[in-house]
């Protein structure tokens, strides 16, 4: 007897052999217990998953002497002649072959009337229906829709979105799904135990992986491997026969990577290129690592998980992730991703894979743009998480002027209806003294209103953009020994949360000015509140006379020196009154 291929030899019988279908499978054997079987059935999904192989169960399922039943007994005559594809009462029909209206007329249509010889059902199975061609579609349609009681229609595609809806709303509609590879490595470790193959849980995991979803391409891979190794398969030999990159090649790149070693990246691209290594596989397995490090820096529980790390490469990955910001791994994801298509089509593949690794080393220096709208005071690079250290103290960063003394204070007037759009320093009542309040030593010595000056001021200088977008949109703000309280109404929900993010910043300032740890809050409060009132800024020049050169006076303000920091542009007019 001529050897018959790992594919075809364990193909599943039952529906309890399809993997990773139980959705499919459950939905046919409950049609089948209670009698309520659909008159056309359209398998759709990824090559290798079980369609055509779930409908020849199907069709045994319905022929069966036990049945309908949705345990064929495969032992039957009309059990093992569907298995064996002889059947005269089940014709499997390739529409790749039989694309034209005429076949589709001469081998379904003409032979509906035909009652079954021997079966309880007449099935046709039409593989890659999608092929078909729009005039063979037609045809079939009034037959799918209302076919004779003995007659039932599986339809197997890969493409369901090509095939016509007017067919589709005539059939059920199963969706396949691609098959896991922790599911397809313990199939094979199943099948290689029952043909006494030796071959380690690693291997085994790298054929799965191969076989991207698909059992049957990983059953043909086994096959090749087999061949080359026989019955004793090595990790090496997979590697080997498949042609696959090492993991250790694609973690030493995303090293030499995160350290900016740019000589060690084209080192290791030469290395691939030696041992032969297809680079759009390369690039296709350093997306993969993105992916594996991307999951594991939101859920490091995943690690155990074998479909996103290996055995082998655990603790590297481990090391790896916290080397690597989100964002850096959701723009190398993008950027290898659109590499391996550059790479598909260039004819020098080498030149391309290396400028992805030097873009690659290039993104991770980018700065995220909201940190530099909130003055560049060195985020943390997770997702925009704030940094808490203050702009002053960062390279760069321009030094703070000296805080001039503010007028004496003016008791607090009381504030016209609705909200003040800013809230800049100015002089503020005292507050009241309060001997269950500890008072801070920098601050005691002077004004409350004076401090809340001090303390804006210092703000301002260290964070200009930061000021002029968050601060300033404070409904209140209420500064003295006993704490500093930053109040937004309930429509200013963004610059309450942008001033959250930034609490700890925030915090280090007011230490800094009071000279002792104060609590900071930062609350909503009710719009009917009477807010601050708005002095003039104590870090604002003071403005020209509107009577002389009017876009000098203009350009002089504060707010609008600081908007052309943030959006420098070359020429600047003045309109209006």
């Amino acid at each position: 007897m001529s050897y018959q291929v790992l594919a075809r030899k364990w193909r599943p019988q039952r529906f309890d052999d399809v993997l990773g279908q139980q959705a499919v499978t459950k939905t046919l054997r409950n049609a089948l217990k209670s009698r309520r079987i659909a008159h056309a059935f359209v398998f759709a999904g990824p090559r290798g998953c079980g369609k055509t192989t779930s409908a020849r169960i199907l069709a045994r399922a319905l022929n069966c002497v036990k049945g309908p039943t949705a345990e064929p007994c495969g032992e039957c005559d009309p059990c093992i002649e569907i298995a064996e594809g002889r059947d005269i009462d089940v014709l499997e029909i390739d529409a790749a072959t039989h694309t034209g209206v005429d076949n589709v007329r001469e081998v379904i249509i003409e032979g509906l009337s035909i009652a079954p010889v021997r079966n309880r059902y007449k099935v046709f199975i039409i593989d890659e229906v999608h092929m078909l061609s729009a005039s063979s579609f037609n045809a079939l349609l009034k037959s799918i829709e209302e076919p004779p009681p003995h007659v039932i229609f599986m339809m197997a595609t890969t493409e369901l979105h090509k095939i016509p809806d007017t067919v589709l709303s005539r059939s059920q509609v199963h969706e396949f799904r691609t098959i896991s590879a922790k599911t397809v490595a313990d199939r094979l470790r199943y099948i290689a135990d029952q043909e006494h193959i030796e071959a380690p849980d690693e291997a085994l995991m790298l054929l799965a992986r191969a076989g991207e979803g698909s059992m049957r391409d990983s059953l043909s891979a086994f096959d090749q491997v087999r061949a080359f190794a026989g019955d004793t398969i090595t990790t090496e030999d997979v590697v080997s026969v498949l042609g696959l990159v090492g993991r250790d090649l694609v973690l030493d790149m995303l090293d030499a990577v995160v350290a900016e070693d740019a000589p060690a990246a084209f080192a290791l691209t030469e290395r691939a290129i030696e041992r032969g290594y297809d680079l759009k596989l390369l690039c296709r397995e350093l997306s993969r690592a993105m992916r594996d490090l991307l999951i594991l820096s939101v859920d490091k529980s995943r690690a155990s998980d074998p479909d996103v790390v290996g055995d082998g490469d655990r603790e590297r990955l481990l090391a790896l992730v916290d080397r690597w910001s989100r964002e850096d791994l959701l723009r190398g994801f993008d950027l290898l991703t659109r590499a391996e298509q550059e790479i598909r089509g260039s004819d020098q593949p080498r030149y391309n894979m290396e400028m992805a690794l030097l873009r690659l080393m290039h993104l991770r220096k980018l700065t995220p743009l909201s940190e530099l709208l909130l003055g560049g005071a060195g985020a943390a690079r997770s997702f925009g998480a704030p940094a808490a250290a203050p702009a002053s103290r960062m390279p760069g960063a321009r030094p703070t002027p000296a805080i001039p003394r503010a007028a004496a204070p003016a008791s607090r007037a009381p504030a016209a209806q609705g909200p003040s759009r800013v809230a800049p320093p100015g002089p503020a009542a005292p507050a009241p003294a309060r001997d269950d309040v500890p008072t801070a030593t920098g601050a005691a010595a002077r004004p409350a209103g004076e401090y809340r000056d001090a303390l804006l001021a210092r703000l301002k200088s260290a964070k200009p953009t930061f000021y002029n977008l968050v601060v300033a949109q404070a409904f209140r703000i209420d500064a003295d020994p006993s704490g500093v309280t930053f109040a937004f109404q309930p429509n200013q929900k963004v610059p309450k949360n942008q001033c959250e993010d930034n609490r700890a910043w925030l915090q280090g300032i007011v230490e800094e000015v009071a000279g002792a740890r104060l609590p900071v809050h930062i609350v909503f409060t009710d719009a009917s509140a009477a807010p601050a009132p708005a002095p003039s800024d104590p870090v604002a020049p003071k403005a020209a006379p509107v009577s002389g050169d009017r876009q000098k006076s203009a350009l002089e303000h504060d707010t609008v020196r600081t908007l052309l920091e943030v959006f420098p542009v070359e020429k600047t007019s003045v309109q209006g009154e």
